[in-house]
């Protein structure tokens, strides 16, 4: 997010390269930038002659090329957007002699999404040379409910920590998808009020008490009540409660707690660190490591792998989403 506000910064005191290449695997921050220079490098007025966005299935490098040595009309600068430049991986290197001398009056923007850019290549290595090159790199959960706080805060807002973590889990990692859900809820709530689990519950339709995080909490606790409770709500809710979606996070979560059992040091910041969790979750894994012990565990990771097998239908034909999860609960607790 630092270079991000530095690439940002940069722009508007007019320090502005005359290509970037915004790669890597999330889209996000690739969006963003070219967003970024798409609004703000020419004026209004200036972009109707000197501004062009092309698509990467839809244009050749010999066209982008082509446009990119142009000289802007009645302005200081010609910005060419190329959006989807992934397409393009194939023929990228007949960029190279560009890259090598770029036109000074021109902004080539390449949107290269979903993959990194091969560094190797001799087209990255004199676009970091004349340009900038930017990598956008893919966030991991435990550190998408800290992006959400610091989105919202950058705006003025607050949000509590439980409800930062029901976002992730319901949206995962996609953070277009999130950011979306939080202007929605920046739209109808004031900046003064701290958002709650009952906000997204009633703005963006997440349960704040039946979801897979509480069900997560509730098996490590051994609450029985309360995990049929949850596991019943989503036989009734199946669409908006895969299955495949639950067996895969209890799976990640005895896994983790395999490796927990198999770990020397217990402490609050080796385990987060370790298991690449929340430090706000250690204290499920200390409490679940005591309810269920290694063997237990093992046995379980084998159990959500048959289980996990039966919900695509392998082994077992027409079998309910109430069954399989009534036998998820009877193999675990």
């Amino acid at each position: 997010m630092e270079e991000v506000k530095k690439i940002v910064k940069d722009i508007d005191s007019g320090n502005i390269r005359p290509i970037y290449l915004l790669t890597g695997e999330e889209p996000y921050y690739i969006d963003k930038i070219a967003e970024y220079i798409e609004k703000n490098v020419l004026s209004e007025e200036e972009r109707a002659f000197n501004q062009m966005v092309f698509y990467g299935k839809e244009v050749s490098v010999e066209d982008i090329v082509s446009n990119a040595k142009r000289y802007p009309m009645m302005a200081e600068r010609l910005v060419v957007i190329v959006k989807e430049a992934q397409h393009l991986s194939r023929t990228i290197d007949q960029l190279n002699s560009y890259a090598e001398n770029p036109q000074p009056s021109t902004v080539l923007v390449l949107c290269y999404k979903y993959n990194k850019f091969d560094k190797r290549k001799k087209v990255y290595k004199n676009i970091k040379k004349n340009g900038l090159c930017f990598e956008s790199k893919k966030l991991f959960e435990n550190k998408v409910s800290e992006w959400i706080r610091k989105v919202l805060q950058g705006k003025g807002y607050q949000i509590s920590h439980k409800a930062a973590i029901l976002l992730t889990e319901f949206l995962g990692t996609d953070l277009s998808k999130i950011n979306n859900e939080l202007e929605k809820l920046q739209l109808v709530l004031p900046k003064e009020k701290e958002i709650t689990a009952l906000d997204i519950e009633e703005n963006i339709g997440i349960s704040k008490d039946y979801n897979n995080f509480e069900l997560k909490k509730a098996i490590g606790e051994r609450n029985v009540l309360k995990a049929t409770r949850i596991l019943t709500y989503f036989a009734s809710n199946p669409k908006d409660n895969p299955f495949v979606v639950t067996v895969t996070l209890l799976n990640t979560f005895f896994t983790q707690l395999l490796k927990y059992h198999g770990m020397n040091d217990h402490s609050s910041k080796s385990v987060a660190s370790a298991l690449g969790i929340n430090p706000y979750f250690v204290n499920e894994y200390q409490l679940a490591a005591r309810n269920y012990p290694m063997k237990k565990v093992s046995e379980i990771v084998s159990h959500l792998r048959e289980l996990d097998l039966k919900g695509k239908g392998v082994g077992a034909t027409n079998v309910s989403q109430g069954d399989l999860l009534k036998e998820l609960l009877v193999k675990i607790i």
